[in-house]
């Protein structure tokens, strides 16, 4: 009876969490695919090689050694603990305990290996409580500047928190399932730490051994389904979407800013009048916007950068406006432009897939202001800093535009450097023909 109802629930938890996984995961899919077409499927082996290093191997977070090094040991035992969960997994799809070790315990050499194993994972996840706990300190003891700026009030500090919290209860489910286990069977399994934790259960009853046993298991259970299902609302989210991300992250050189295609082609017909007449101008489908004005107009990767953000403000911290006073902060960009992109994906769901114009835009209405976007210096440090290769400058460069080309919202020093430009052909107030007179003084 116990071996059905462990099978049941079980199937009955994993059930529950595809179902709200897949809407939670389905949900960030389809906001993403409101972004324009960008192709970037070139040089496949660069690709690849960016996400195995900087994804997979970190590379960018080391550029920051305290911080890295604590998140490597909370990452690598992420990653390795999942060995013992695929068990856990197995034991609650067939009904037994244990299913893997009882598979090898007559074989010497690979009841070793298993041992080995879990007792492995447990030393890791030792570490893995360390760092959780210093994460934990420096974000509300210490409180590290980058990590308490007004963006991270509310939600996102709640979250960081839950995530840091969940930590620490995976890893009391995981000590508990597998000391109460070596407990009821006085030592048999020879783990590691979970032998130095045993005396922690004497006196205890076998039935009071075998609970806290199940309720190591069961919770541990629990809060990875409870995991799954939140991460699409987290932040976190970058542990999935790192990978695709910086696989997909453009090639192009640093500080390379794309041409919009229209002025390209302006200018050109600029350059050689004879063009313009030499054949009838197409008239476009739908009329040429300049820049992005909501998350519409970004492209696919843009959005994608958004849904990736960590949130570790090492973009902001190291953002030279920022740090001077300026309102900008690239976090914030991503941030913004995550939260507007939700709202707009709310409202096509809530319409059945249909987009109706709310008035709003990601210029100002909450989101990003026009103070904002003027701030930005174009340095190029918040995209270098990214450790999973985000561009907030690309949004930001783009949003600028529209605001310059669209709606001619610029400051009068822009404006004026602008029509000298045009005039002159340099942002200084004199004609081209005086343009070396000073060679004569």
């Amino acid at each position: 009876m116990l071996t059905y109802f462990q099978i049941y629930l079980f199937i009955a938890f994993a059930a529950i969490t595809a179902f709200y996984a897949y809407r939670g995961y389905n949900r960030i899919y389809k906001n993403i695919k409101l972004g324009k077409p960008e192709n970037l499927t070139d040089n496949p082996s660069q690709r690849l090689r960016n996400m195995l290093l900087v994804a997979l191997g970190q590379k960018k977070m080391f550029k920051n050694m305290t911080p890295a090094i604590l998140h490597l040991m909370i990452y690598v035992g992420f990653v390795i603990t999942q060995v013992e969960l695929i068990e856990v997994f197995i034991d609650g799809f067939t009904g037994h305990h244990r299913i893997i070790y009882h598979a090898v315990e007559n074989i010497p050499a690979l009841r070793s290996f298993y041992v080995f194993t879990i007792s492995f994972i447990e030393v890791i996840s030792i570490f893995v409580f360390i760092a959780t706990v210093a994460f934990l300190t420096r974000r509300w003891l210490l409180k590290v500047p980058r990590l308490n700026m007004p963006e991270l009030q509310g939600f996102p500090i709640i979250d960081a928190t839950i995530i840091l919290a969940s930590e620490i209860y995976l890893l009391t489910c995981i000590f508990s399932m597998n000391t109460a286990d070596m407990a009821m069977h006085n030592g048999e399994y020879g783990f590691l730490v979970s032998g130095m934790l045993m005396p922690l259960f004497d006196g205890m009853t076998y039935t009071s051994i075998h609970y806290v046993e199940r309720i190591g298991w069961w919770g541990h259970l629990f809060g990875v389904f409870a995991f799954l299902c939140y991460l699409p609302y987290s932040k976190h989210l970058h542990i999935l979407l790192a990978f695709p991300n910086t696989y997909f992250a453009r090639l192009t050189p640093k500080g390379y800013i794309a041409n919009m295609p229209e002025i390209t082609k302006e200018i050109k017909l600029m350059m050689n009048p004879d063009a313009a007449y030499a054949a009838p101008a197409e008239q476009p489908a739908e009329p040429v916007k300049f820049g992005a004005k909501d998350v519409f107009d970004l492209s696919w990767k843009n959005l994608m950068d958004a849904y990736s953000c960590t949130e570790c403000g090492r973009c902001t911290a190291a953002c030279p406006a920022n740090q001077t006073g300026k309102l900008l902060s690239p976090r914030k960009i991503m941030m913004d432009t995550r939260d507007r992109l939700e709202e707009v994906g709310s409202k096509i769901a809530d319409n059945k897939g249909v987009w109706n114009d709310d008035g709003k835009s990601l210029i100002e209405n909450g989101y990003i202001s026009v103070e904002e976007l003027r701030a930005c210096t174009t340095c190029n440090a918040c995209v270098e800093e990214c450790p999973v290769m985000i561009s907030p400058l690309d949004i930001i460069v783009q949003l600028r535009r529209n605001l310059i080309m669209e709606e001619s919202n610029a400051p009068a020093e822009w404006t004026g450097m602008f029509a000298n430009m045009e005039n002159n052909g340099a942002p200084w107030q004199f004609s081209q023909q005086d343009r070396l007179n000073w060679v004569k003084e």
